[in-house]
């Protein structure tokens, strides 16, 4: 096996051509620059299961762009013709002040002396922008540095409400969320998710990372979203060999015991940031398929690799809830070597029951594939073809396996409120289950542009581009926050406080 592909020098960040191929049951990205020479990374962790999730590749398509094809992909953002999905996630960098000073972090105000935080208007002309895509954009995050140092983010999540975003996510390391006022005022405006750093179930990670153990913290965000019944948290454990990826099971295990009020855990494998030599790249790197082998071994096996599929597996559902509805919807035409997910029922003992365990998901996208030709013809094409579905639904559901607390009609309703894009079925649904994901974004050293031409992650900057996560984070990052940032100490005059308040 052998593809050929664009990546970037990790030292002059320089377009070159890059080589995927096959090499000791793993998959490797080779690629030379004329003057930096020869790089080597690990692309895959498991040969046999990049195959695998290739065969559920999904190439989408953009609609609406805002910029042009000059200089070639990852040069041209964006979003810029040869873009291939539409946004799902749109993140807006609210500010890079923060209210802790970790050690791993160089980006934040305190270190590069520089406020990078737009104004409200800006702001509101970024999400303007995003709902002006086709299909408008449906989920948005507001992110940093750390958010919740805005004194006016309830305004800014009520505004995302206003203008027609189904989805208002929070990325928080949670330190103002102890504020159980402060949560319930959030929660008032209209947030809809908190995507909560979460380094691990110890205090040696926290203590590495942030300098300090701020699990105790974690723990409070957790029990305040109980206490005013908000349950949808998200865990978002940043992955790092040595560091806590001997908790990954202790991580899910947490999230099973608080299954009322978190809804997912979304792991992210470090990403690497300057020189590293090739050592140390190709021990530290953690792949897609090295966390699923955690997951299964800290597990006992409850969560298997089998249980994962690639996420553009679901693009078909999609595609088909589109055209039943008749309202255009963005799919996740995500490359499917981006992530990987599971869904997990948890039952009153707390063990994790994979939902592949009891429901063939294979037969069902089959069914799905062969039935999308057949709708959007007519209402009346459209309820016999759901009917067909509702009658073949029975035959892939082993209700022996299933949990006790769903019968047959159960789960054919919940499976057929998905496909009618039923919010209350697409709520309940979740609510019985856990997610357990892992999106591994890219660094310069195993870039990809293939990959980036199919992300469906992307930011909004002040500069009216939308750019996809991971070109934002290796290539734009630097040049938009010098573009928009004040030095600090500027700042600290204008807002006449302290940096912290």
């Amino acid at each position: 096996m052998e593809k050929k592909t664009l990546s970037l020098c990790p030292i002059c960040l320089k377009r070159i051509p890059a080589t995927i191929l096959e090499e000791d049951g793993k998959i490797i990205i080779k690629k030379t620059c004329p003057e930096h020479g020869e790089f080597k990374d690990i692309y895959w962790g498991d040969a046999e299961l990049y195959k695998k999730f290739d065969t559920y590749e999904f190439v989408g398509k953009v609609e609406v762009t805002n910029t042009d094809t000059k200089k070639g992909c990852p040069f041209d953002c964006g979003l810029c013709p040869t873009h291939k999905s539409p946004t799902v996630l749109a993140n807006i960098d609210v500010t890079n002040r923060c209210n802790l000073n970790c050690p791993i972090c160089f980006a934040n105000a305190n270190k590069s002396g520089k406020v990078y935080e737009p104004s409200f208007e800006e702001i509101k002309r970024m999400m303007e922008n995003l709902r002006k895509e086709i299909p408008p954009t449906p989920a948005i995050q507001f992110a940093g540095g750390e958010p919740t140092v805005r004194p006016d983010l309830p305004e800014l999540i009520k505004l995302a409400r206003d203008m027609g975003f189904l989805h208002v996510q929070l990325a928080t390391n949670g330190i103002k969320l102890k504020n159980i006022n402060y949560l319930k005022k959030l929660r008032e405006a209209g947030l809809s998710t908190i995507y909560l750093q979460f380094d691990g179930i110890s205090e040696k990670p926290y203590l590495i990372a942030r300098g300090k153990n701020i699990l105790p913290i974690k723990q409070k965000v957790i029990e305040n979203c109980r206490e005013i019944n908000f349950g949808s948290v998200v865990l978002v454990p940043t992955l790092v060999r040595g560091v806590n990826d001997n908790e990954v099971g202790g991580i899910i295990k947490y999230a099973a015991k608080n299954v009322d009020v978190v809804r997912s855990v979304n792991f992210q494998p470090v990403s690497f940031t300057g020189r590293v030599d090739e050592k140390t790249l190709l021990e530290g790197r953690i792949t897609i398929p090295d966390f699923i082998k955690l997951v299964e071994e800290q597990t006992d096996g409850e969560i298997a690799k089998e249980d994962f599929y690639p996420v553009p597996s679901v693009a078909p559902v999609s595609v088909l809830v589109e055209k039943i509805t008749n309202d255009r919807k963005p799919v996740l035409s995500s490359h499917q070597h981006c992530g990987a997910s599971t869904y997990v029922f948890v039952d009153e003992n707390e063990k994790l029951l994979p939902i592949t365990r009891f429901i063939d998901v294979e037969g069902f996208l089959e069914i799905v594939k062969e039935k999308i030709d057949e709708v959007g013809k007519s209402k009346m094409q459209d309820v016999k073809v759901i009917g067909e579905i509702a009658l073949k639904l029975p035959s892939l559901i082993d209700l022996d396996r299933a949990p006790k607390s769903l019968n047959m009609k159960k789960i054919v309703d919940l499976i057929l409120g998905v496909l009618r894009s039923d919010y209350n079925a697409l709520a309940e649904f979740h609510y019985h289950m856990l997610m357990i994901s892992c999106m591994h974004f890219m660094d310069a050293y195993n870039f990809d542009v293939k990959r980036v031409e199919r992300c469906c992650i992307h930011y909004a900057t002040p500069d009216d581009r939308i750019i996809p996560f991971c070109t934002y984070n290796t290539l734009y990052r630097q040049e938009v926050e010098d573009k928009f940032s004040i030095p600090l100490e500027e700042w600290r005059k204008m807002h006449r406080m302290g940096y912290n308040d």
